[in-house]
């Protein structure tokens, strides 16, 4: 999946567009519930670097929040999923799009908004 492909996703399914609420970035999207402004997701370029991985290539994330044991369960072992970039890593975790399968994000989006 792409990030057009996610946040064109979370709109259809949720009616949601991304905010850029970063001074000078333009490029990290926030998700919100509407009514109380809270974090369901958040999609950003990074370094693969800053997941552990040899090289500096930039790739798309998006970060969701999940229980801890949902964490504990996935981050590091499924492809794609990894413990939180630049978050909580007890309650958020990270997944490369382009990585992870459709359903395990569209599945990982929904446990984030409902939470």
């Amino acid at each position: 999946m792409t990030r057009k492909e996610f946040e064109d996703f979370v709109l259809d399914t949720y009616g949601v567009r991304a905010d850029y609420p970063f001074e000078e970035d333009f490029e990290t999207g926030v998700f919100r519930h509407e009514n109380s402004g809270k974090w369901f997701a958040i999609a950003m370029n990074i370094s693969e670097g800053k997941l552990g991985k040899d090289g500096n290539m930039q790739i798309e994330v998006v970060n969701f929040k999940c229980a801890p044991e949902v964490i504990e369960s996935l981050a590091g072992i499924e492809v794609g999923i990894y413990r939180a970039y630049h978050m909580n890593k007890t309650h958020w975790l990270t997944v490369a799009l382009s990585e992870c399968d459709n359903d395990t994000i569209s599945w990982l989006l929904g446990i984030s908004y409902d939470l």
